[in-house]
């Protein structure tokens, strides 16, 4: 069985670093995976980049091709939209391969257009990581379009200008006639691909993005802190980049509404910020703040997450983010909101805590919650055990197998 993974780079982001995980847990079960990718970083012989002159300046070219196209449409909403209308050279060297099976991640508009996803001949599996397979171009939206079919009547107020999402929805319902296997890492998206006009009917299974939980596990807290410069006996929250805040997705406004219910509650407490380093003028949240700028290795960010007491993730949208995953395999207890993929990593009130989506009072009770079992370890425990229960490579290595086999079997 040989597969080949698509998406745009190799480890840029989290879809990148999720699909770069499965290539490998596929690797170490001896399946014969390759991934192919537009923009490569690591220095890995098993990912192959774009081969020609012509293809390294296409893959250039194409991130920015769009703009001129998003610019068409006017919205207040700063969620980035793929069009995905240029075609690529990449669909002729798939169908000439001898690939078993094409495997697509994020390959929006970056990688492949709606029509080349059309023309793969060979059987494939899609493991969706945003929203933007059933939507129309966006890749996450709090709006349902997607449910009811893009119209003029049912088009946000918050839009004018041209109807770009209709257009991209319209060609991927136009060319996507045949069903494709789709794969979601959380229940949430499966659900949404399910309800979705331009899905409903096709074949939809649910498979986490697995980690290395050998790799990945506790540090002991006072030798990570000490790796860190962090202080020894105080109580560490941790969170993403303030800088965060530009993506109303992300949840800063709230994460920043719940921390000044904690004041006076949390005595002692400090912050982690990660992903940042300290601006010009720092926010004052009330406690003192700690930025460790960006971490790109995973012993530096296994001792960060195995440094802080709670991580804390005030998103209003996310599929399966990948730091509430990491945390929890070393041992952190997180905390967010009951929505989207963070009910299938967090078990409420053992794992961590789902406070009520969007109430900041509710997410500080959480972060309390947190702070008052720092003591007994018990969070820290069982965050562990049901890392390793559901994201460790073996169950979702055979996992995959079988959707491979099965897409296979319908090919012939």
């Amino acid at each position: 069985m040989k597969v080949i993974h698509l998406n745009s780079s190799d480890i840029g982001g989290g879809a990148a670093r999720a699909a770069y995980r499965i290539h490998h847990a596929l690797r170490d079960a001896d399946i014969d995976s390759c991934m192919w990718v537009n923009k490569t970083t690591m220095v890995d012989w098993t990912i192959e980049g774009p081969s020609s002159k012509l293809a390294k300046g296409l893959a250039l070219i194409r991130p920015h091709s769009a703009r001129p196209l998003v610019k068409m449409l006017n919205t207040t909403n700063p969620i980035l939209h793929s069009p995905a209308f240029l075609p690529s050279n990449w669909v002729k060297r798939l169908n000439s391969s001898d690939a078993d099976v094409v495997h697509l991640h994020w390959i929006a508009g970056e990688m492949l257009s709606i029509t080349d996803i059309r023309n793969i001949d060979k059987p494939v599996v899609w493991t969706l990581h945003d929203m933007w397979a059933f939507c129309g171009a966006e890749h996450y939206t709090e709006e349902f379009r997607w449910r009811e079919g893009y119209h003029s009547g049912n088009r946000p107020a918050y839009e004018s200008g041209f109807d770009l999402n209709r257009w991209t929805w319209e060609r991927k319902r136009q060319h996507w006639k045949k069903p494709m296997q789709i794969v979601t890492p959380s229940r949430w998206l499966a659900d949404c691909a399910r309800e979705s006009a331009l899905m409903r009917g096709w074949p939809v299974t649910v498979i986490p993005n697995c980690l290395d939980t050998e790799r990945w596990r506790p540090m002991e807290q006072t030798l990570a802190r000490d790796l860190l410069g962090l202080p020894a006996n105080v109580p560490l929250l941790m969170f993403g980049a303030i800088g965060g805040g530009r993506d109303p997705r992300k949840g800063f406004d709230l994460l920043t509404a719940a921390i000044e219910y904690l004041r006076g509650e949390a005595p002692g407490a400090e912050m982690v910020v990660f992903g940042q380093l300290a601006p010009r003028t720092p926010p004052d949240l009330g406690y003192p703040i700690h930025y460790t700028g960006h971490l790109h290795d995973d012993l530096s960010l296994r001792a960060l997450y195995s440094a802080a007491d709670a991580l804390i993730v005030p998103s209003r949208q996310d599929n399966l983010p990948n730091i509430a995953v990491e945390a929890q395999a070393c041992g952190t207890p997180v905390v967010a909101f009951d929505i989207g993929g963070l009910p299938d990593i967090i078990e409420h009130q053992r794992t961590g805590y789902l406070a009520e989506p969007f109430e900041a009072e509710s997410l500080a009770q959480g972060i309390i919650w947190a702070l008052s079992h720092r003591a007994t370890g018990r969070p820290r425990k069982q965050a562990r055990l049901r890392s390793v229960e559901l994201f460790s490579q073996i169950g979702v290595v055979d996992s995959y197998r079988e959707i491979y086999r099965a897409v296979m079997d319908q090919n012939h």
